[in-house]
């Protein structure tokens, strides 16, 4: 076992350290930046997100602080990437090594993956925990919520360590079971989110209290440990605990499936195969995705609906907020065009998971049929595609049906598709490009456009105009708020196609096994 251990570090000696360090350098550069802002600017933002439902889903409201603020505003990013990594850690240790047959090759004792696996995930959270401390304090902030601040983090990557654990035994492949933690995390989420939004806030607006969903779960734990505005611990033995009850029930788990296979059955296929060309096998492929963002969003949608009658009723420093992001000085407008934006947003993150399957496929099998690169690509854009805009009408959909104007909103939200689709675009030129590290720009890439976009960079950050320009968020019109302009939209769409088309050129132009 110390064997495999020293192979399990030496194999993530530079993605580990890149991580921690990545994470908390973000971490760091986000609470210099709030601290600089005065105090008058962090009461307003505070209260924006303790009397503001919608914003509510990020977290939790503890006190006006650069700390507190951006325990929701950082945090919430930073919970995302410690979930994933740990989780994907695992699965890369365990199931993904047993579906290459390195774990057979090693010849590895029974349970010896697994617990190496847990290991190397729950170490990599304790490092990045003390590198988030030491960001926190190098930034300004007092040593006790800088401490807390990286323990829940730490915490709630240890708990989706434990999770990616027992999806790895549930699931054959690594794929499903990284689909599966994913899963678990966006479940994780939604119920915190509505635990949030139907929260309370306390009379001056700076503090909220959540409603009992968000107990229910591990990022609920992490956010209720509050850093920076009361620093409370006593959450995290829930982590410890449900970490410890996950790492035995993979073992148990791990004891009663055989080597090579998971827990739950695979399904067989028809008699005879259905997959109708690479548009076919790209669709048989997402609609597992699809049907999850599709149900998300729809539940989404229907909460952002209902909760629209609450909006004018609002603090001054919220309506401030839906007006920066909405573009509009009706209330009511800005906040359904300021949710939109937000649907917009995510759907482009669905665009990105689904079309980063392109290095997992077999495409050596797939073109060694009639199929050129080029239709390859198209099918996997064009199946992403139609999946974002079946997401975005279930949005806009179920939001009209409880806020009304389903139609408008329906329509709203298709016009977030020219950024989303800008987004993905960037997908094909990575794999065409780096394809070893397609996965890695795709995600800075979309994470940047957020960060730069109308959400934080223009109605929270406030950063210049030269850099929110920089997102493609930024130029898709404001509807509903605000009438559609067609030439922002065609120009995402030509943007989106030309490098589309580059990626599909040097795809085109290298080997299949190696980069250009």
């Amino acid at each position: 076992m110390a064997a495999l251990l020293r192979l399990a570090l030496r194999r993530d000696r530079l993605r580990l350290p890149a991580y921690a360090l990545g994470v908390a350098g973000l971490w760091g550069a986000m609470l210099a930046m709030e601290a600089a802002s005065p105090y008058a600017a962090l009461a307003d933002e505070t209260r924006i997100f303790a009397t503001t439902p919608a914003v509510r889903i990020f977290g939790l409201a503890s006190g006006v602080g650069a700390g507190a603020n951006m325990a929701i505003r950082g945090g919430f990013v930073v919970s995302i990437l410690a979930a994933l990594i740990s989780a994907l850690t695992v699965v890369r240790h365990t199931r993904q090594s047993e579906e290459s047959g390195r774990s057979e090759l090693l010849g590895a004792r029974r349970h010896a993956s697994l617990a190496v696996a847990l290991l190397v995930a729950t170490g990599a959270n304790v490092a990045l925990a003390a590198a988030l401390t030491a960001a926190g304090v190098a930034a300004g902030q007092p040593l006790p919520g800088a401490l807390t601040a990286g323990a829940a983090i730490g915490a709630l990557g240890t708990v989706f360590a434990g999770v990616a654990a027992v999806t790895a035994q549930l699931a054959s492949t690594a794929r499903g079971a990284s689909g599966l933690a994913a899963a678990a995390f966006g479940a994780a989420f939604l119920v915190t989110g509505a635990g949030n939004v139907l929260g309370s806030a306390d009379p001056t607006g700076t503090r909220v209290t959540a409603a009992w969903p968000a107990w229910l779960t591990p990022l609920g734990w992490s956010q209720n440990t509050r850093p920076f505005g009361g620093d409370d611990w006593r959450p995290l033995l829930l982590s410890v605990a449900t970490f410890a009850v996950l790492t035995a029930a993979a073992f148990a788990l791990e004891a009663r499936r055989d080597a090579g296979a998971g827990v739950l059955p695979v399904r067989r296929g028809p008699a005879r195969g259905s997959v109708a060309g690479p548009f076919g096998l790209a669709w048989r492929l997402q609609r597992g995705a699809l049907l999850a963002w599709g149900l998300a969003s729809a539940g989404f949608g229907l909460v952002f609906g209902a909760i629209a009658g609450q909006v004018t009723d609002g603090s001054a420093a919220s309506a401030r907020w839906y007006e920066r992001m909405g573009g509009s000085t009706e209330i009511a407008g800005a906040y359904r065009a300021a949710m939109v934006q937000m649907a917009g947003m995510a759907v482009a993150v669905y665009a990105v998971q689904v079309l980063l399957r392109m290095r997992d496929e077999r495409l050596e099998l797939v073109l060694s049929a009639a199929v050129s690169r080029a239709r390859w690509v198209g099918a996997q854009l064009a199946s992403a595609g139609l999946g974002a805009v079946a997401i975005l009408v279930a949005f806009g959909a179920c939001m009209g049906l409880t806020g009304g104007g389903p139609l408008e909103l329906v329509g709203a939200s298709l016009v977030q598709l020219a950024g989303v689709l800008a987004l993905g675009a960037v997908v094909p030129l990575a794999f065409a490009l780096v394809p070893r590290r397609a996965a890695a720009v795709a995600w800075a890439a979309l994470l940047a456009a957020i960060l730069l976009g109308p959400m934080f960079g223009g109605a929270t950050f406030r950063l210049p105009e030269r850099l929110q320009d920089l997102s493609p968020f930024t130029h898709v019109p404001k509807a509903p708020a605000v009438a559609v302009s067609a030439a922002p939209v065609a120009a995402l769409l030509v943007a989106a196609a030309l490098v589309t088309l580059t990626g599909v050129a040097v795809l085109r132009r290298r080997d299949l096994a190696g980069e250009i």
